[in-house]
């Protein structure tokens, strides 16, 4: 179903068949917490952030993710036992933006995506916007979102937005480019985020430099996200956030996403806990979600191997005393918040606002 085409490298998880004694400080949950735990996602299922699966079955000569799939993090079986309800499918590739290859990049990458679905129509479902998500579920499927996708892709032009927009993409990621980069969005920039607003496509600022950051923030009519970030104050991995911005996100209802890997987060489900606890407590329940970040070359924390595995953490956060409405939010409900918001929003500017057609060279001149 799919050519090799180039090698991806293997994710690991931490500890995982290397000889060594179980980490001490890294417990099974207790088996009435995680009872607990998978009663609580069949009602409320994993908004999984950042999903790298389709780029890894790009590399496979062949695959069925309905029978299970070994070769990868994420197939239906292990999408069932870890609820799994939605997946942003990234259109990132592994080397970077890629320079001027970087749009027709995302479009095969788009192309992937919808052949990939295309192939197990009993277990996946495109969708783009929050009452498909909805349906999807309903009818018993995964809801994929295509994106985020590399800014670059749009080769600073709104006509190839809005055509990525139409083929499905619905998550940006807002860094690496000459209108949003170190010093902050230009005012093209800020045209880009506005008719991404008009769209309905959300912005990413993960990995964005702080003036980035904060004037997305600003001038973004619609929640932003941030899909790849911890806490900073916890680890000091360049993508995690500050206080100060995971703030400024609770304060404007943005998600920051916290990783499921051990580079941003530490090597165990405790350190990950430890990160989900210091993001609702500074920017909020409403302002933390989870990207699983499987499939992505990432090495992942003892116990979050795959995507089966999301009841083992939710069931050390019940340990912790996190409330069945904090859960709820934070596996589901702010992300369909988000994509609502994005839905209702477009709707009003489209009724507004015509189509924007400006250009870098008008906009960012010297």
């Amino acid at each position: 179903m799919a050519d090799l085409q180039h090698d991806t490298p293997a994710t690991t998880e931490v500890g995982a068949d290397d000889g060594l004694p179980d980490d001490p400080f890294t417990e099974e949950p207790l088996g009435a917490a995680l009872e607990q735990a998978h009663a609580l996602l069949a009602a409320h299922p994993v908004a999984d952030g950042y999903s790298g699966l389709p780029w890894a079955l790009r590399h496979l000569p062949w695959y069925d993710l309905e029978l299970g799939e070994a070769t990868v993090d994420t197939d239906m079986p292990r999408m069932r036992e870890g609820h799994v309800g939605l997946l942003f499918w990234s259109l990132h590739l592994p080397e970077g933006p890629g320079g001027h290859r970087a749009t027709a990049a995302t479009l095969e990458q788009l192309d992937q995506v919808r052949s990939v679905i295309d192939t197990h129509p009993d277990g996946l479902r495109l969708a783009r916007t929050a009452g498909q998500i909805i349906d999807a579920r309903n009818c018993g499927r995964v809801a994929v979102v295509p994106g985020p996708a590399h800014a670059g892709a749009l080769d600073d032009s709104l006509g190839i937005l809005r055509v990525l927009h139409a083929l499905g993409l619905r998550v940006l990621t807002l860094t690496g480019t000459a209108w949003a980069g170190e010093q902050g969005l230009t005012r093209f920039g800020e045209e880009v985020v506005r008719e991404m607003n008009r769209l309905g496509v959300l912005a990413d600022v993960s990995g964005a430099s702080r003036a980035t950051v904060e004037r997305t923030l600003a001038v973004s009519k619609t929640p932003v996200l941030c899909t790849r970030s911890a806490a900073r104050e916890l680890r000091p991995h360049p993508a995690n956030l500050p206080d100060k911005l995971l703030s400024a996100l609770g304060a404007a209802k943005g998600v920051c996403m916290v990783p499921l890997t051990a580079e941003q987060t530490g090597p165990t489900v405790r350190d990950v806990a430890d990160h989900l606890d210091h993001v609702r407590d500074v920017a909020g329940p409403e302002s933390v979600g989870l990207s699983g970040t499987y499939d992505s070359g990432a090495v992942h924390p003892r116990d979050l191997a795959d995507a089966s595995r999301y009841p083992h953490l939710i069931a050390e956060l019940l340990r912790r005393g996190w409330s069945e409405t904090e859960l709820s939010l934070l596996t589901w409900g702010n992300v369909q918040r988000v994509m609502r918001s994005a839905d209702s929003t477009a709707r009003v500017a489209q009724r507004r606002r015509e189509a924007s057609n400006a250009r870098i060279a008008e906009l960012d001149a010297p």
